[in-house]
């Protein structure tokens, strides 16, 4: 697949979320306090809020194939059939993304506010003697 295709970035979307789970499993010292989760849930309310976008068109090529009546079933389907189950599939997803989208951005609101109680945790001690 071509640098340029734009399924291709999909495919590294997906490697990027691959990738954030594996690493996300367990605390680390980048990675344990509420505003590591903040970051985190900002980045995926973003990512959710493209979804809607992204699985629209992502069925542009076989609407523009289908719109030239050249789509191809594999035995003798029936394409009208086939294409009018993607496009029912396809309002489902978008509607599937649109919750998916405002239930993330109600989590990123929720921790918001969340912060870290440093009153006696020793490395923070230094900090609260400056104030």
């Amino acid at each position: 697949m071509s640098d340029n295709n734009p399924a291709r970035h999909l495919s590294d979307a997906a490697e990027g979320i691959r990738a954030f789970n594996h690493t996300s499993r367990s605390a680390a010292r980048d990675w344990e306090f509420p505003s590591h989760a903040y970051s985190a849930v900002g980045n995926l309310s973003y990512l959710a809020g493209m979804l809607e976008q992204a699985v629209q068109q992502s069925t542009r090529p076989v609407m523009h194939t289908y719109e030239h009546g050249r789509v191809l079933i594999d035995n003798g389907g029936d394409a009208d059939a086939k294409v009018a189950e993607l496009v029912a599939a396809q309002r489902d997803a978008e509607a599937a993304a649109a919750a998916l989208t405002a239930a993330v951005q109600r989590m990123h609101n929720a921790v918001s506010p969340m912060g870290l109680d440093t009153t006696g945790i020793p490395e923070f001690e230094d900090d609260e003697d400056d104030e």
